[in-house]
This record gives C-alpha cells, sequence and structure tokens, in this order.
C-alpha cells in the first residue's frame, strides 16, 4: 500500500473497531485500511487486501452463511440452554405458571434480572415494589419474561470466552440492542402502535443477525476489521439471518418481520403501521438524540415517523420526560 498521499488525507471516519473517530493519513491510522491498532493482531503494516483477494473473500463468507441460513440448525454459538428453555416454554399459550417459576428459578442471575424488571418504573406503573419471583412473574407478560430471557443470554454471550477477540463490537452491539429496546418501549406506548413489552422485544432482539454474523468474524477476519466491509456485511445478510434464528426461536411472526424490515421502514411508502416503524424510529433516535437539529430533519422526512404521527416535537417531549424510565429500562436489560 503507498503512503498516506495516496488516501484522502485529512477526511474523518468512524473506526467500527475501537468506537472513535479517526482522520485519514493521521493520528493512530496511517491509512483507512489499516487494521485498527485496537484490534487484536493488528500490525502497523497491514494494509488492505487487493481487490480480487477482498472479493474471494465476501464470497466465500457469503457462501458459508447461505449454507447456516439454508441449514436447519442455525443457532447463536454459545447460547444459554437456559435462556432457550425459558424462551420455549413462554411460547407455550397453554403453559402453566409453575414450570415458568422452575425454569426461570433456576438460573439466580435471570431471577434477578426478572425482580428489577418488574421494578422498573416502565413496567411498575402502580409504583408498589416487589420481592420475590412469583410475584414478578406474575406481574410481567411473557414478552416482558421474554425480554429479560434474551438480556441475560446476550451478557452471558458478552462475556463469553469464545468471544475475546470481538469483545469491544459485541459490547457495543449489545449496549445498542439495550438502548433501541428502552427507546422501543416508550416510542410505541407515546404513539399507540402494539404493546409496549412487545416493543422493548422487538428492540433488543434487533441486531440479533449482526450478532450471529460477529461470532462467524473468528474465521474471516480480514473482512470484519474493516469497518466498511464489515457493514456491507450486516447489510447484505443481517435480515436472513435474524429471520432464520428467531423463527427457530418461535417468536411471533411480526416482531420477527419488525427486525428484517426496519432497515428499509423509513423510506417504505406502505399506508399500514407495524412494529419496523417502532423500531427505524427508535434507532434514528438513539443514533441522532445528540443532534437535535438531524434528528428533527430524520423524522420529518421518515415514512416511519408519519405513520406513527412521531413529530420532532413530539420525539423531543418524549425523550425529556421518559429519561428516569428509560435509565431503569437500561439498568435492567443491562448486558
Amino acid at each position: 500500500m503507498g503512503n498516506a498521499s495516496q488516501e484522502a488525507v485529512g477526511t474523518t471516519f468512524w473506526c467500527m473497531v475501537c468506537e472513535a473517530a479517526h482522520i485519514a493519513g493521521g493520528g493512530p491510522h496511517r491509512s483507512i485500511w489499516y487494521l485498527c491498532p485496537m484490534s487484536p493482531g493488528a500490525t502497523a503494516a497491514q494494509a488492505r487486501p487487493s481487490p480480487a483477494e477482498l472479493n474471494a473473500e465476501i464470497q466465500r463468507f457469503s457462501q458459508q452463511i447461505a449454507a447456516d441460513v439454508a441449514g436447519p440448525e442455525l443457532e447463536l454459538p454459545s447460547y444459554p440452554v437456559i435462556a432457550l428453555r425459558a424462551q420455549r416454554v413462554l411460547t407455550d399459550p397453554n403453559v402453566g405458571l409453575e414450570p415458568v417459576i422452575k425454569i426461570i428459578g433456576s438460573e439466580p442471575m435471570l431471577a434477578a434480572k426478572i425482580i428489577m424488571m418488574a421494578n422498573s418504573v416502565a413496567l411498575n406503573r402502580s409504583g408498589k415494589q416487589v420481592a420475590d419471583l412469583r410475584t414478578a412473574i406474575t406481574r410481567l407478560g411473557f414478552d416482558s419474561l421474554r425480554t429479560a430471557a434474551v438480556g441475560f443470554a446476550l451478557s452471558q454471550l458478552r462475556h463469553a470466552a469464545a468471544y475475546r477477540n470481538i469483545a469491544e463490537p459485541m459490547k457495543k452491539l449489545c449496549e445498542t440492542s439495550v438502548e433501541v429496546a428502552a427507546i422501543s418501549c416508550v416510542v410505541a406506548r407515546k404513539c399507540k402502535h402494539g404493546s409496549p413489552d412487545s416493543a422493548m422485544l422487538a428492540g433488543l432482539i434487533s441486531g440479533v443477525g449482526k450478532l450471529y454474523l460477529l461470532t462467524r468474524s473468528e474465521q474471516f477476519p480480514g473482512l470484519f476489521s474493516d469497518p466498511w466491509t464489515r457493514q456491507e456485511l450486516f447489510n447484505n445478510w443481517h435480515a436472513q439471518v435474524a429471520r432464520s434464528i428467531l423463527k427457530k426461536w418461535n417468536f411471533a411472526q411480526e416482531l420477527i418481520d419488525a427486525i428484517a424490515e426496519a432497515g428499509r421502514a423509513s423510506l417504505d411508502s406502505r399506508s399500514r403501521t407495524t412494529m419496523a416503524d417502532v423500531l427505524a424510529c427508535s434507532q434514528q433516535i438513539l443514533e441522532l438524540q445528540e443532534f437535535p437539529d438531524q434528528l428533527a430533519a430524520a423524522l420529518t422526512y421518515s415514512l416511519a415517523a408519519r405513520r406513527l404521527k412521531l413529530t420532532p416535537e413530539i420525539c423531543s417531549e418524549l425523550l425529556t420526560a421518559t429519561a428516569d424510565e428509560r435509565a431503569q429500562l437500561r439498568r435492567a436489560l443491562s448486558v
């Protein structure tokens, strides 16, 4: 690779590995194509692969993911068995209270998370605190219980030894999912579309396809070290992978469709309002909440926001009024 003068020197870009902005041709990145030095095994001498090598690696990755999606057993590697058991029993419309208590009670960390959720402002409108698992489970709906199970599982995945080399991007993805879940809950309630509990669950699982793709990065380090290539792979495969995983987990079709369609909901001209609109707006709010003018412009032109009647003024009032509520939800869902 040539020297920095061949690059767009002075151009600011976002490093998705160390989660920081850098200047091409200066600072820790002498070229935007070098691996971030925060990435395990990166060296200053590493330059981008040739176009032919990169395309061959992308094709190999795509073939592998296509085979995974087509197979019968697509699962998140290292996903906790107890979380899967809880999710499966909670999809049974005829299940009684005792089996749910027995499964959840067998994992103290999961039980503690559920009690914390039951006492959060967003899910405890009466303000009466609970201290035992039975009362907490009775208070929460099944969507909230499944949200707790997913939150517990994400926490376990984040700290798995197998993913030590992708700890930072996985941490960022999990934290983003928690933020989207908290915002989705209050947006759904304010806009009176769907259940806030379902919206919270949808937000928490909104990154499941990307999470699976990240777990594959050990086999394709050259692809995932470059943020642009990684984002392209997310864009191409997230929806298909998410559909496969969530279908296997017996999630409602509405939630599966919402996860898969949220990325294009803001440009979708359909007339019917769906959970994908709630997710799309929540993701925009998270990305731009520190930039009020840009957020206002994005919501003004978003077709998803129009369907929800979520104006910039309503959004601003919502974020102010629900700050404490969202903070408590983040703590309860913390991964």
